[in-house]
């Protein structure tokens, strides 16, 4: 039990950690234009034609860091800033959201699998702590209840690690039709790389964190049938 607290800790430092250094990152090269003068808007309409899309928009979103891609509306959701700036971590953002678009295009088999559990994880989410929660109190009369948890939360610890390959597949794209458009300069292209392997590293960690609260529930039950 001690351990898997130990890990818990060294997840939340590290996830602090990482959310520190993605939003320096970002800000470093928030402040760096970009050499083509594109915009955040422009840079994703034109990786979206560049690659035949037409059904897509590219709108703006209220919020920092609030970008992503909608496949129930078919929408690049642009936060403020990435939607009007002319820098190379606006350029990374607009990109890699449009990512996400090419692999709904190309029916990207782990988008694919990663939205069909959403559904099954909103119930999930809705009912998930409350029933670990009267799982650990009833622990000592039936372990049924928090079975049902750990069960529920296993599947959103799924969906994290479904995501990772989904968001490295997207900066991977939208690396590569940057460099082949010639958008970025070889520089900037270094930077737009720096700043999504930060925001990928975010997945990474959330993922890790919730395999270790999964450990730490999964614990109390095993620990109960031992």
């Amino acid at each position: 039990m001690g351990g898997i607290w130990i890990i818990m800790i060294v997840m939340m430092l590290a996830s602090a950690l990482v959310s520190w250094t993605l939003k320096s990152k970002f800000e470093k090269y928030s402040k760096l234009g970009l050499t083509s003068g594109l915009s955040g808007r422009e840079i994703a309409e034109l990786m979206l034609a560049d690659n035949g899309i037409t059904d897509v928009r590219v709108i703006s979103t209220p919020g920092k860091l609030t970008d992503h891609y909608n496949p129930a509306d078919k929408t690049v959701n642009l936060s403020e800033y990435v939607y009007e700036a002319r820098s190379a971590a606006a350029a990374a953002v607009a990109a890699h959201e449009c990512g996400h678009a090419v692999q709904h295009a190309r029916a990207y088999s782990f988008l694919k699998f990663r939205s069909a559990m959403v559904p099954a994880l909103s119930v999930a989410s809705r009912y998930m702590q409350w029933i670990l929660l009267i799982g650990i109190l009833m622990i000592q009369t039936t372990i049924l209840p928090l079975a049902i948890g750990v069960a529920l939360f296993a599947l959103t610890t799924l969906f994290s690690f479904i995501t990772l390959p989904v968001e490295f597949d997207a900066s991977k794209r939208a690396l590569a039709w940057m460099s082949t458009r010639g958008v970025v300069t070889t520089q900037e292209h270094g930077m737009a790389k720096d700043a999504l392997k930060w925001a990928a590293m975010t997945y990474v960690v959330a993922a890790l964190g919730s395999l270790a609260t999964l450990l730490y529930y999964a614990s109390f039950l095993f620990g109960r049938r031992d």
